[in-house]
C-alpha cells in the first residue's frame, strides 16, 4: 500500500503526517516513515497506560472482561503533540495532525495548543490540524488518504484538501454486543441498559461528521452484523469503496465482514484493524464496525 523503504528518500520530505491513536491504522503502516502517531492515555485497576505502547490490544479486552472498574481516558497533552511535531518537522518541511472527533475528545485542542507553542521557535514548519470528527477506522481512512498524498509529495495545503474529502464522505456503523460498558461510564440510563439486556438487543450506532446517532435494534449478533452490510450497501454500491473493519475482541466475525465485503463491492482499500483500547474502554469488547468512504 504504501513504500517505507529508505532508498531514494530526500533530505525532506514535503508533508509529514501525525494522528493520535484514536485512529484505526493498519499495522503494516505504523512505521511508515512520514507517519506518527501520538498515543492517548488510559487507566484501568489504578494503572496508567499509552494507548497502543505499554498494553497490547488483546491484554486490554481481557483486563476489561475480568475488572468491576471502569477504564478511564485522556486525550494526549500539548506536551505529547509538540514533541511529535518537532520529531516530524526534523524529516518534513510541514505537517498535518488528524485527531479524533472533538466532540469527544480534546485530542483537537491539544494539538492546536501544541501549535501555538511552537509557532514562536520553529516558524519554519507549517502545520495544519484537522478535525477528522469520526474516530477508529473513520479517521483512520482519513490518515491514510492523507499519508498517500504525502508520500506522492504533494504541498500541505494538497494533503489538507486529500484528508477532507474522506472526512466529507466517510461514515461509520458499529454493532455492540453490549451496552454495560456505556452504562458504566454514564452514557446511557440504567433503564435503557436494563432493557437491551432484557432483550438481547445488539445496538447499532452511526457516526458521521461528528454526530452519533442510533440506527437499529437488532434481536440477535448475526442479524446486526447483515444489517451492518446493508448500510454500506445503501451507501457505496455506486463505486469503488475504501474500508476499514473494526473489531474488539472477535477477529473472526471482523474476518467474516471483510470477506463478505470483498465479495460485494469493489474494494479498493480494506482492512482490518482491532479496535484501539482507547475506544475500547467506553464500547467494551465483541463490538463490530466498518468505516467506509466511496469514491
Amino acid at each position: 500500500m504504501f513504500n517505507d523503504t529508505l532508498s531514494n528518500r530526500p533530505a525532506k520530505f514535503p508533508v509529514a503526517v501525525v494522528a493520535d491513536s484514536a485512529a484505526s491504522i493498519p499495522t503494516e503502516c505504523l512505521h511508515h516513515p512520514q507517519l506518527s502517531i501520538v498515543p492517548m492515555r488510559l487507566t484501568l485497576d489504578g494503572r496508567s497506560y499509552l494507548d497502543g505502547k505499554d498494553l497490547s490490544t488483546a491484554e486490554f479486552y481481557r483486563l476489561q472482561r475480568s475488572s468491576n472498574v471502569v477504564p478511564s481516558t485522556a486525550a494526549p497533552s500539548p506536551a505529547d503533540f509538540r514533541q511529535a511535531f518537532i520529531a516530524a518537522s526534523e524529516v518534513a518541511e510541514a505537517v498535518i495532525c488528524i485527531t479524533v472527533s472533538s466532540r469527544y475528545s480534546s485530542s483537537s485542542d491539544a494539538a492546536n495548543s501544541a501549535v501555538e507553542e511552537m509557532s514562536r521557535e520553529y516558524r519554519d514548519t507549517d502545520i495544519h490540524v484537522v478535525d477528522s470528527q469520526t474516530a477508529g477506522g473513520g479517521e483512520g481512512l482519513a490518515v491514510l488518504e492523507a499519508l498517500r498524498a504525502a508520500e506522492a509529495g504533494l504541498s500541505l495545503n494538497e494533503v489538507d484538501k486529500s484528508a477532507w474529502a474522506v472526512i466529507k464522505r466517510v461514515r461509520l456503523v458499529a454493532m455492540l454486543d453490549t451496552l454495560h460498558y456505556l452504562w458504566k461510564g454514564g452514557r446511557v440510563p440504567r433503564l435503557a441498559m436494563a432493557g437491551a439486556s432484557l432483550l438481547r438487543i445488539k445496538p447499532i450506532f452511526g457516526l458521521r461528521l461528528g454526530e452519533a446517532e442510533g440506527l437499529a435494534r437488532p434481536r440477535t449478533r448475526r442479524r446486526a452484523m447483515g444489517r451492518l452490510l446493508e448500510y454500506v450497501g445503501g451507501d457505496a454500491a455506486a463505486g469503488p469503496v475504501h474500508a476499514c473493519v473494526m473489531h474488539a475482541d472477535c477477529p473472526d466475525d471482523a474476518e467474516g465482514i471483510r470477506a463478505k465485503l470483498e465479495e460485494t463491492f469493489d474494494c479498493r482499500e480494506l482492512y482490518i484493524s482491532e479496535l484501539t483500547p482507547v475506544l475500547g474502554a467506553h464500547i467494551g469488547p465483541g463490538m463490530v464496525g466498518i468505516a467506509w468512504w466511496s469514491e
